[in-house]
This record gives structure tokens, C-alpha cells and sequence, in this order.
């Protein structure tokens, strides 16, 4: 990823670099008080460790006889207090510690705890007697008068003892086991920090795709309602003076105009069969703009499906006869009725069977059948967990059946989408607009119905159409 391709808030130098960070950022706690226990186990010396700010991190302190004693006087608690906040406030130099003597005769050795140069944070080792002290120093008599000097005498020895050489060894030591400490964190810190940008910079391009995906949706959306709209006004446009020429080549063929020659007759008849199948056409755009924009208008009654079923077997026999393919319909009289628009639940169903017969060669058979079904699926909605409890629902299933070509697995979904041939050369032998299967599935979903493709081995295609019955008057 280049510089112009990152966030503002992506800045590697800035990541890298040690300015900004704090001791506190970069150790953990707990583990760091683990270290610092292992070495006042070690060397008896308590040891604190401090941030720059002056909070306290970690400490592994045990609070040594005499110290106990002494807290118990007024004048030696006050004493202690006041050392102790010294101790606190002592800044020692990046690169040197700084020794603080308490009244006690011991010590407190400071240590700059730096990073990359800078100091950020300190230890503070003790307290502890120097290795020559001998005998209890004046200034703790003189701090607190009140002291018993036997029970001092008995007590300060107990103290560590370390040499200035040994306490800066010590210190080193420490120091070089934060700086491996400090390392790590640094690394683990600089590794979540370029995770997070990473992931900063991936949900940006997520929401940047996501915002030219939209916009190219709008874009094709407000072309799919041209498109509608362009087909709708010309399909209107086209059909008024298609109806003038098929109807004038009607009356020609018929003689009104004077008798014609067998050849002229025959050229009249072809333009218009040509008319009527143009006009069949522009009638199916104009039904497919209707449906897709929601403006068809569907004239809803009480239908009976095996009357719907006798008119599309009468409409399909004299094309069936004529191509020596046979038709059976099997539907009960008894069957419920639906709640639709008998036309429109005609033209799907004979939409389908002109496509059977178109498919199925001579001495085929196709099969109508009507039967009731139980619909498990509480409508296919989605909503599972309400389809467990709703009850399964009657439905009435047309099932048309061939023995023609087929259609192949992949391909049966597809065969719903406007304009698709399953079969799209130049030298296609069966003709089509694709048209027709498009409106068939809008109409029967328009009836709160399904529709679907089964395969029909060891030859032709079945579709299914499900549709709900009337529900009884209440």
C-alpha cells in the first residue's frame, strides 16, 4: 500500500517511533511484578518500579524490622514519611542513578529506567545499610530521641547490607531484563497497532466498495425503469397501427376490397399471421413491464381450476393434432377453488403447455394433472422458527408434464429470466423471445404461488406450479 493510498490516521513513522510511548503501555503488570519478586527473592533488597509520571507499577517489598519499629514512634513515623516522599520525587538522569541516604544510615538507590533514549520511567532499590556501616549512625538518634538503643542495636543489623558495586550490579541487571521486557511490548504493541490500521484501512475500502456498489445499483436500477418504461411506451405505441394492418390484411383476405389472386391471398395471409405474432409479442413486453412495475391489475374471483385447465387443453389440441402429439388431463371436479384472475392463471398455464408442445416431437405425450397438496413449508418465507409452529397449508398442484428435449439441471432456474434462451445461436431450431416463462413465473407468484422445474427421465421436463386454495367462509 502506497503513501497516497493510506488513511490520514496511518502513520508508520509515527508507529515506529518511541516518543510518545509510555512504560505503562508496554509491560504487563502482573508479569512485571513476577520479575521484580524473583529479585528481591534473590538479593532481600525491595524494589519498586515507577512510571515517569510518578504511578506506581510494581513492587516487591518487604517491610524490614527496624523500619517496623521505628513507624511506631511519632517522631520516626513522620521521619519515614518525609524520606520516603524525597525518595519519590528524586529524578535521577537518563543515564546514572542517583543515591538517596535516609536517616536511618541506609540507602536508596534511584535507576532511570530509559527507551530508546529517553527515560520513562524508575526503579528505586531499598532500603538497604551500606556494607561498612558498623554502628548505629547519630542521625537516627538524633531524628528520634525516643528510641531504645539496644532494641536499635539489635534490630538495624537485620537489614540488608549491600556494596555500592554490588547495589549497581543489581541494578544493571534489572535494567537490562526491562529493556527485554520493553523490547517485546514494544513489538506486541506495534504489531496491534498495525493490525488495527490494517483493519481500519480494510473496513474503509469495505465501506468504499460498498458505496460504488450502491451507486452502480442505483444506476442500473433507474436503467431497468427507463428500459420498463421505454418498452412500455413504445409496446403502446407500436400496437396501435399493427391492429390498423392486421385488421385491414383481414378484410383484404376476406375479399372487402375486391377478390384477390390465389398468390395475393396467400401474401395477405402471411402478413397477417406475421402481424398477429408481433402483436403477441408486444403484448408480452407490455404484460412483463406491468408485472415488473407492479401496475398490472389482476382481476381477482372465485376460480375453478379444473375449468381453467379443459379451456388451455382445448386451446393447445388443434396445435398438438397437427404436430402429432398427444394431450391427457387428469384433475378431480372436486378440487377447492382459488382466489384469482381466471385470464391471467389461463395464459400462464397455456404458455406453458405452447411451450410443451413446442418441445415434444411427434407420437410425445404431455400430461396435465391437478391434485391437493399439503404445503409443510410454511410458504418458503424465511422465517423458520414461526414455520415450525404454523400450520401446513392446503394448496392445489398443477403438475405439466412432456416427453420433449428437456431442460438441462443447470439451466432451470435461468429459464425464468427475461429475454433467456436455453438454446441462444443464430441457428437455434426452435424460435422464441424468452418472454414467455419470465411472465409465467410473475403471474403465479402474483397468486401468492410457486412454480418450479422437475427433471422427467428418461426425456422431457415437468413444471410444478403450487397454488393456495380458497379458504372457507368463516
Amino acid at each position: 500500500m502506497t503513501s497516497q493510498q493510506r488513511p490520514p490516521d496511518f502513520d508508520l513513522d509515527q508507529m515506529t517511533a518511541a516518543q510518545n510511548l509510555r512504560l505503562e503501555d508496554l509491560v504487563d503488570r502482573a508479569s512485571l511484578k513476577e520479575v521484580i519478586r524473583s529479585f528481591i527473592n534473590l538479593f532481600g533488597i525491595s524494589i519498586r518500579v515507577y512510571s515517569a509520571d510518578g504511578e506506581l507499577l510494581a513492587d516487591a517489598v518487604e517491610q524490614q524490622a527496624i523500619c517496623r519499629y521505628i513507624n511506631e514512634l511519632p517522631n520516626g513515623r513522620s521521619a519515614c514519611g518525609a524520606t520516603v516522599n524525597g525518595v519519590k520525587r528524586v529524578r535521577p538522569a537518563d543515564d546514572s542513578s542517583s543515591l538517596h541516604p535516609c536517616f536511618t544510615g541506609a540507602n536508596y538507590e534511584v535507576v532511570p529506567i530509559t527507551y530508546d533514549g529517553r527515560m520513562v520511567g524508575k526503579l528505586i532499590l531499598g532500603p538497604f545499610l551500606p556494607a561498612e556501616l558498623r554502628e548505629v549512625p547519630g542521625s537516627l538518634l538524633t531524628t528520634v530521641p525516643e528510641l531504645d538503643r539496644g532494641k536499635v542495636k539489635e534490630l538495624l543489623p537485620k537489614m540488608p547490607r549491600a556494596k555500592a558495586e554490588t547495589v549497581t550490579n543489581i541494578a544493571e541487571h534489572m535494567r537490562s531484563v526491562l529493556d527485554l521486557i520493553l523490547f517485546s511490548g514494544h513489538k506486541a504493541l506495534l504489531t496491534s497497532q498495525m493490525h488495527l490500521a490494517s483493519v481500519r484501512e480494510s473496513y474503509r475500502e469495505l465501506q468504499d466498495k460498498n458505496a460504488r456498489l450502491q451507486e452502480a445499483f442505483d444506476k442500473l436500477k433507474e436503467l431497468d425503469r427507463l428500459k420498463s418504461n421505454f418498452i412500455a411506451t413504445v409496446s403502446h405505441e407500436l400496437r396501435t397501427p399493427l391492429t390498423s394492418i392486421i385488421g385491414y390484411s383481414e378484410m383484404l383476405g376476406e375479399g372487402i376490397a375486391g377478390p384477390l389472386q390465389p398468390e395475393q391471398s396467400e401474401f395477405v395471409r402471411t402478413i397477417r399471421e406475421k402481424g398477429e405474432q408481433l402483436l403477441g409479442l408486444i403484448m408480452s413486453l407490455l404484460d412483463l413491464s406491468k408485472l415488473e412495475s407492479g401496475t398490472l391489475t389482476l382481476l381477482r374471483s372465485e376460480v375453478s381450476i379444473r375449468s381453467v385447465l379443459d379451456d388451455v387443453v382445448s386451446l393447445l389440441r388443434p396445435v398438438a393434432h397437427k404436430k402429432g402429439v398427444q394431450l391427457a388431463l387428469a384433475a378431480d371436479d372436486a378440487l377447492p377453488p382459488l382466489r384469482g384472475d381466471a385470464n391471467r392463471l389461463r395464459q400462464a398455464f397455456l404458455n406453458i403447455g405452447e411451450n410443451a408442445v413446442k418441445f415434444t416431437p411427434a407420437d410425445g405425450l404431455i400430461r396435465l394433472e391437478a391434485s391437493l397438496v399439503r404445503d409443510d413449508d410454511g410458504g418458503d418465507d424465511g422465517s423458520f422458527g414461526f414455520a415450525l409452529l404454523a400450520p401446513a397449508r392446503t394448496m392445489i398442484q398443477v403438475r405439466i408434464s412432456d416427453t420433449g428435449i428437456g431442460i438441462p439441471e443447470h439451466e432451470r432456474e435461468k429459464v425464468f429470466t427475461p429475454f433467456y434462451q436455453v438454446d441462444s445461436s443464430s441457428t437455434r431450431e426452435y424460435g422464441g423471445t424468452g418472454l414467455g416463462l419470465a411472465i409465467v413465473k410473475r403471474l403465479i407468484e402474483a397468486h401468492d404461488g410457486k412454480i418450479r422445474i422437475e427433471g422427467n427421465k428418461p426425456a422431457g421436463t415437468v413444471f410444478v406450479v403450487t397454488l393456495p386454495v380458497l379458504p372457507p367462509a368463516s
